[in-house]
């Protein structure tokens, strides 16, 4: 049950850093700042899901964890890594498409 409240919390708090990168308060802040926090932000995310995996696969090594919490947290690092490269490709995919781009 632990695991439904935190993917819940986890997908508002997206939804939420999306909306303010889509509509930046009247503060000065621009939409790149926001994105470029949006990005950091999900960066340290998957960092500490990696983390969160290498501990728990530790407990596990000491019989402290139970082999669902450890497949559990490795699919969670899996699917962060795999996110963090799919965006890394794309922003490349991006830049050689402007170093293309005839001036």
């Amino acid at each position: 049950m632990a695991n439904i409240t935190e993917a819940t919390t986890a997908y508002s708090n997206a939804l939420n850093q999306l909306k303010k990168a889509a509509n930046p308060e009247d503060g000065g802040e621009s939409s790149g700042a926001a994105f470029g926090d949006l990005l950091k932000q999900s960066l340290q995310t998957a960092v500490e899901t990696q983390h969160k995996s290498e501990k728990v696969s530790g407990a596990a090594l000491a019989g402290k964890a139970d082999m669902t919490d450890v497949l559990q947290a490795v699919t969670d690092a899996e699917v962060a890594l795999n996110t963090v490269l799919a965006v890394r490709d794309k922003v490349v995919q991006a830049y050689e498409q402007v170093m293309r781009t005839p001036m």
